[in-house]
């Protein structure tokens, strides 16, 4: 096989790896649509359509950012912390929805933005482009936060 070709397949095991996070995220979590119009929100909530078509997009962003600094310096450190915020991004789900515990998801969806946004800081030395696609997720995660908070209050 050749190096171009190895780089696909390490295109391919970096979208697999995101697309894991995201299942292991919704495994056992049915209902989530039923469960989310049943809580209380906040005014500036966006439906549940829209969650769907956006963790898609920001997924597929995930995945070629790990990708692209693999390319550059392998599985180093960036990639430890990049792995440990998908940890943090699939038990996120299960927290709030599966367990109802609003609260122990908002303290996971802090730690996940810290998570991000050292990711970010570190991919922004290896391969800035790589940093930039983590930046709509990171923003995506600092309303899911704010959200998150707020329904956790209104809930409580």
């Amino acid at each position: 096989m050749t190096r171009s070709h190895h780089r696909w397949w390490a295109l391919a095991v970096f979208a697999f790896a995101v697309f894991v996070a995201a299942a292991i995220g919704g495994l056992g979590v049915r209902g989530t649509t039923a469960e989310y119009a049943g809580l209380e929100q906040p005014s500036w909530a966006p439906p549940s359509a829209v969650f769907g078509p956006v963790w898609t997009v920001l997924y597929a962003m995930i995945a070629v950012s790990g990708w692209l600094v693999w390319r550059r310096v392998g599985f180093t450190t960036p990639l430890w912390w990049y792995a440990a915020q998908l940890v943090l991004n699939a038990i996120w789900t299960p927290l709030f929805f599966g367990a109802g515990r609003y609260g122990l998801a908002f303290a996971d969806i802090v730690a996940l933005w810290l998570l991000i946004g050292v990711t970010v800081l570190l991919f922004w030395r290896v391969h800035r482009v790589a940093a930039a696609l983590l930046l709509p997720y990171w923003a995506w995660v600092t309303f899911a936060t704010a959200l998150n908070f707020s329904i956790w209050q209104l809930n409580a």
